[in-house]
C-alpha cells in the first residue's frame, strides 16, 4: 500500500465507527444532569453511560518531530495524529488518558527517552480529540521534578482536561477527582509502581500517587464518602514487554477487586498502564480488570533485548456500558464490554482505528497483523467468556 493511499485511508477512519453515537453527549458537553425533582414532583430516571480509556502516551523525539511537521514549523501540533481515534473518543459519555509524561516550558526544549519532557500542545490535542481527563502517575512524571508537574497540571487545567495521579499542593493530593457521566457521579484514582527511583520532591511525600494497597482502599473509600457512584482506578504497573499480567497485577488486582465495604466493592474497575504491550482484560470477583491497554502514542520501540517490538505502537481501547443499579445500594453494573484495537503508524504518524481502516481496506496486511496480535493478548485470559467483545 502506497503512504498515499494510508493517508487516504487515516481520513476516513475518522468517519468510521462512531461507537454507539446516538443519545452520547460530546466532549464538551458533560454538564452533570439535574438530580432534583421534576415538574411533576418524581425523580428523573436514572441515566447510564459509557467510558473509554486507552494506554500510554508516551511522545518519542521522532514524535515530537512528527508534531512540529504537522504545525508546518508553528510549535506543535498533536490533533492529527489523534484523528483517526477521535470519533470513538469523542462518542463516549467519559474518556480518560494516560499521560505518562510531563510538559516542558512553551518553547522548550523538549526531549523524549530516558527523561521525557513534552510539549504542553498535547493537552491541547487530547482535549480537541475528546478526552475529559487523564491519569498522570507513572515512572516518569519526576522526570523534571515538582516543575515538571506544576507545568502540566497546569496545562491540564488551561485546556480543561481533569487529571489524577499527580498534585501540586497537598490538598490536591486528598482531593477526589470527580465526573458527571449520565446521571453518575465518577470517581478516578490513580498510582504508579515506582517513579524511575526518583525521590519525592522535598515537602512533597504527596506529588505522586503510588500504589499501595491501603491507600488505593482507603481511597476508593473516601471517594464513595465524596458521592461517587463509581471508582475507576488507573495502575501503572506490570513488566515491560511482558503480555501476561505478572503477579504483582494478579494479586493486587485479585485484592482490591474483593475489598468491599457498605455492600458493594470499593472499586468498580482497574485500568492498567505501563508494559508498551497490550495485555488482557478480564473479569475478577465481578469488577472487570484492564492489565494493560498498551501504548496509544509512541516512537519506533526496542525491548530489553534492544530488537525492535511492532508490540510497542499497538494498544486497545477499552470501552464499557454502564448501567444504573436495580436496587438502591447496589453496584453500577458494566452491561456492555468492548475493545477496539489500535495502532501507532510510524510511516504516517498516526494513532490508527484498526477496525475502521480493516473495514476501508481488508487486505492491509501491517493492519491485520497488528489486529489480530492485539485481540489475542485482550482475550488471552478468556474475557471473551464474560461478554468481552471486539468492537466492529
Amino acid at each position: 500500500m502506497t503512504k498515499r493511499t494510508r493517508q487516504a485511508l487515516a481520513l476516513l477512519s475518522a468517519l468510521l465507527l462512531p461507537a454507539s453515537a446516538a443519545g452520547c453527549s460530546t466532549a464538551g458537553d458533560r454538564t452533570p444532569a439535574r438530580l432534583g425533582p421534576t415538574a411533576a414532583g418524581t425523580a428523573p430516571a436514572a441515566k447510564g453511560f459509557t467510558l473509554v480509556a486507552s494506554g500510554d502516551v508516551l511522545p518519542h523525539t521522532s514524535v515530537i518531530q512528527r508534531a512540529a511537521a504537522d504545525a508546518g514549523g508553528d510549535g506543535h501540533d498533536f490533533r492529527p495524529m489523534f484523528s483517526g481515534v477521535k470519533p470513538v473518543i469523542s462518542a463516549a459519555d467519559l474518556a480518560l488518558c494516560h499521560m505518562e509524561t510531563i510538559y516542558g516550558e512553551d518553547d522548550g526544549p523538549f526531549s523524549g527517552y530516558p527523561a521525557f519532557v513534552s510539549p504542553p500542545t498535547v493537552a491541547d490535542a487530547l482535549k480537541d480529540t475528546g478526552y475529559d481527563g487523564c491519569s498522570t502517575a507513572s515512572n516518569h512524571t519526576l522526570d523534571d521534578g515538582a516543575e515538571g508537574i506544576e507545568r502540566t497540571l497546569d496545562r491540564f487545567d488551561k485546556v480543561g482536561l481533569g487529571h489524577a495521579g499527580s498534585a501540586r499542593t497537598a490538598a490536591e493530593a486528598a482531593r477526589t477527582t470527580l465526573y458527571a457521566a449520565g446521571s453518575a457521579k465518577v470517581a478516578h484514582l490513580a498510582y504508579t509502581y515506582d517513579t524511575n527511583g526518583y525521590p519525592m520532591p522535598d515537602g512533597r511525600p504527596w506529588a505522586v500517587g503510588l500504589m499501595r494497597q491501603d491507600k488505593i482502599i482507603a481511597d476508593a473509600r473516601a471517594a464513595r464518602k465524596a458521592g461517587a457512584d463509581v471508582v475507576l482506578v488507573s495502575l501503572h504497573w506490570g513488566t515491560e514487554w511482558q503480555t501476561e499480567p505478572d503477579g504483582t497485577q494478579l494479586s493486587l488486582g485479585k485484592a482490591l477487586t474483593a475489598s468491599h465495604s457498605g455492600g458493594r466493592p470499593d472499586i468498580d474497575m482497574i485500568l492498567g498502564t505501563h508494559a508498551h504491550v497490550p495485555q488482557a482484560y478480564e473479569k475478577v470477583n465481578g469488577t472487570w480488570i484492564v492489565y494493560g491497554m498498551g501504548d496509544q502514542v509512541a516512537g519506533e520501540m526496542f525491548n530489553h533485548s534492544g530488537a525492535r517490538d511492532m508490540r510497542g505502537n499497538y494498544g486497545s481501547i477499552g470501552r464499557f456500558t454502564f448501567a444504573p443499579p436495580a436496587a438502591p445500594g447496589q453496584r453500577w453494573q458494566v452491561v456492555k464490554a468492548e475493545f477496539v484495537p489500535q495502532m501507532m503508524d510510524l510511516s504516517l504518524g498516526r494513532v490508527v482505528n484498526l477496525p475502521a481502516a480493516l473495514a476501508a481496506d481488508p487486505g492491509d496486511e501491517e493492519y491485520e497483523s497488528a489486529d489480530e496480535a492485539v485481540t489475542e493478548a485482550v482475550l488471552s485470559r478468556g474475557a471473551a467468556k464474560d461478554g468481552l467483545k471486539r468492537a466492529r
